[in-house]
């Protein structure tokens, strides 16, 4: 009799408080059949007998029970388990180190320090980045020349060492004040190319190394991120643009995935996961964009990104797109969304379960990017 009692307790509890779990579990699954429960509450001791209001409580139970158990599988499922940060050491040969890694490293020195690469893409430098993660936390990637020596790193997680101090977080000011000031232009060949103020980004000539250093603008310019690459890389690539092929616009969308969730992960949300359809989705408007000469969430058509997804068949409950053009990395176009608040907000929604990436070029080989978001 006790334990009825304790139980019954526990039900009205649950039921009073009703108003404050019902619209976001209703969200999930029909909650239509509490009515009736509902019903046989008010009507217990007139109508119905014990036995039968309680078989419906279980049921209710049941149901609420299983809901909540496999709602909170699902966030295990697709949010990883922190992972420790490295132990750090000052380089020994350069300005920078990453991971404890730097320009000139060996194959065998990174794949001692970080194991074997979790995927590799094509780059704008005509060489490969090979990308290192732990559930997309320490979070690297790496590029080697013919000798298989380290000529470029990049991250944008808590892993910089520096003989200069400038490290993850480091305020644009002291960075300035430990590497002097940015280069205004780079000079390559015949073109010269030259840098915004605003760009969220500073590039140093550090010896026989490009450093270019990048900063969260939302959190008071704090370096977030920073990509290394040799003088002599630097300079094989002679235009703004790489020439913009097949494996090119491959390696620009599983790069922006990649960063996408690491900067997601960095911050507390979910691992997406990657979605063949919405991708086919998000390049058909790259290409839309690239052949009309266009850049726009609607497209010639007045379709939003919405009636696009529903024309492709896919089904969701919530969605959004961010775009970016004419970035010359998938980098610098993450790097530049993460810096626009409405960008950034996006990327950072929780509730998103997938995520699809387009990438096509225009005749000048100017990229245009579409990350399409979607909860399945």
């Amino acid at each position: 009799m006790k334990r009825l009692f304790i139980f019954l307790l526990f039900i009205a509890g649950l039921y009073i408080a009703k108003p404050l779990w019902e619209e976001p579990v209703s969200k999930y699954i029909d909650l239509s059949f509490l009515d009736s429960v509902e019903d046989k509450v008010d009507q217990t001791f007139t109508k119905e007998t014990m036995s039968e209001t309680m078989s419906s409580i279980r049921t209710t139970m049941d149901k609420l029970f299983s809901f909540l158990t496999s709602k909170t599988a699902e966030v295990e499922q697709f949010i990883p388990k922190k992972v420790d940060k490295p132990s750090l050491s000052a380089p020994d040969h350069s300005a920078f180190s990453i991971h404890n890694i730097e320009i000139g490293s060996t194959e065998e020195q990174v794949k001692s320090e970080l194991g074997e690469p979790q995927s590799h893409s094509m780059n704008e430098y005509g060489t490969e980045w090979f990308t290192y993660h732990e559930n997309y936390q320490n979070f690297v990637m790496i590029s080697f020349d013919e000798k298989w020596k380290v000529n470029a790193i990049y991250t944008n997680d808590d892993l910089i060492s520096s003989k200069s101090g400038v490290q993850y977080g480091t305020p644009k000011p002291e960075v300035r004040e430990a590497l002097g000031e940015p280069l205004k232009e780079i000079r390559k060949g015949l073109n010269v190319f030259v840098f915004q103020e605003n760009e969220g980004m500073d590039l140093f000539k550090l010896g026989d190394l490009y450093a270019y250093v990048f900063y969260d603008l939302h959190e008071q310019d704090t370096v977030t991120a920073i990509q290394l690459v040799t003088t002599t890389l630097e300079h094989k690539k002679v235009g703004m643009y790489a020439e913009g092929d097949v494996s090119l616009r491959n390696g620009f969308e599983q790069q922006l995935f990649d960063l996408t969730n690491a900067a997601r992960v960095r911050h507390g949300r979910s691992i997406l996961q990657w979605d063949d359809t919405i991708s086919v989705t998000a390049r058909k408007h790259s290409m839309d964009m690239a052949i009309n000469d266009y850049f726009a969430h609607d497209n010639l058509k007045g379709q939003s990104p919405f009636d696009r997804m529903k024309e492709d068949h896919i089904s969701f409950r919530k969605a959004g797109e961010n775009l970016a053009y004419g970035q010359s990395s998938s980098i610098f176009a993450h790097e530049g969304l993460m810096n626009s608040k409405g960008h950034r907000d996006n990327i950072l929604i929780k509730d998103y379960s997938h995520l699809g990436i387009g990438v096509a070029f225009n005749e000048k080989s100017q990229p245009y990017y579409t990350e399409n978001f979607y909860l399945k």
